[in-house]
């Protein structure tokens, strides 16, 4: 591609083989990189004739140097796995990040939306609530900050929203399990506090009538983030209640799953994939202690690497674009099924 015209960052870091934090780093202060890689940035930039939009990085420098990430609740390793990924590359990209916990109260997550308003952020990664959202607060909010959206998607809100597939998660779970014994039942909250919750149980269901098979959903009763110990209360019912239709269990989520383990146990009911187990369970996002529950949990995970690299690397190109897109961009990543000793 010698000489050939490069119209944006993302395509020179495609050809050059550079990050995009890295040339973004560079881009905002050029000493701020190694002299070797400040050497291969210029001598690219010579090779395939590339100048930023210089407006747009001028208009981008009248603001703060910070961006903000926003989660629903921190103390959920999922999201402190993705918020740390997150940190560390806005750090790279020669950013200050400030990451906000909305605590799972809809107040709270307005209240973080407004202390970012009035610093004047380069732009935000926002991962709403959903359902429990103040919708109009948060599109009056993305009208006057430059936004992305992860994990949870509200259609129209943002410029970009950068998630996971969950019909992906499930579709793989359902498959893999009526295959391999009796089809799942699906073990839920009756009032989900996770906003990909709907979207899973609807994947359930279509998966299992595209195999032919009747679908079962448990739902238990719990409110709030509590999900270990919602899971464990709901597994005493569903098994001292004998309402498990088939001997698999498929939760919404690890940490549901977790709480169902642990009530497994404690009434005495062996789960696992070899002869002579009770029960098998499964589940979804591989949770960061979901290998080292007893037995091990079999899930479907996120690809926590791709779904931070491109929130972040869809936020700088927002930015350098002058914090609009000419439309809405939405990219969802597959989940991919990890086999352990509980199914």
């Amino acid at each position: 591609m010698d000489g050939d015209k490069i119209r944006n960052m993302e395509e020179f870091a495609s050809v050059s083989g550079l990050s995009r934090p890295t040339l973004s780093k560079y881009f905002h202060d050029p000493e701020s990189v190694r002299t070797s890689t400040r050497k291969r940035i210029e001598a690219a930039l010579e090779q395939y004739d590339y100048r930023p939009n210089i407006y747009a990085m001028n208009q981008n420098r009248r603001l703060t140097k910070n961006i903000g990430i926003v989660v629903p609740f921190l103390a959920d390793p999922f999201f402190a796995e993705i918020a740390r990924n997150i940190e560390n590359l806005v750090t790279e990209s020669g950013y200050r990040p400030i990451l906000l916990n909305s605590q799972g109260s809809p107040e709270n997550e307005i209240d973080n939306l407004d202390s970012l308003r009035s610093i004047k952020p380069a732009g935000v990664l926002f991962a709403p609530l959903g359902r429990e959202s103040d919708r109009s607060a948060i599109e009056s909010f993305c009208r006057d900050v430059p936004t992305v959206l992860f994990d949870s998607n509200i259609d129209g809100m943002g410029e970009a929203f950068v998630g996971s597939d969950n019909y992906s998660f499930v579709s793989q779970t359902v498959e893999y399990l009526s295959r391999t014994g009796e089809p799942p039942s699906f073990f839920e909250m009756r009032n989900p506090a996770n906003p990909n919750a709907n979207k899973r149980r609807h994947a359930y269901v279509k998966m299992m009538e595209r195999l032919g098979l009747e679908p079962h959903v448990i739902r238990i009763e719990g409110s709030g983030w509590g999900f270990e110990e919602i899971g464990r209360q709901g597994g005493f019912k569903v098994l001292e209640e004998k309402l498990l239709p088939t001997d698999t269990v498929l939760c919404s989520n690890d940490r549901l799953a977790i709480g169902f383990l642990s009530a497994c146990f404690e009434r005495g009911v062996s789960v696992g994939r070899v002869d002579g187990c009770d029960l098998r369970v499964a589940s979804h996002d591989d949770h960061p202690f979901s290998r080292f529950t007893c037995p091990s949990l079999t899930t479907a995970a996120h690809d926590y690497t791709e779904v931070s690299d491109r929130s972040v690397e869809t936020l700088l190109r927002l930015i350098e674009s002058g914090g609009r897109f000419e439309r809405r961009e939405e990219e969802l990543f597959a989940a991919h099924l990890i086999m352990r000793n509980s199914a």
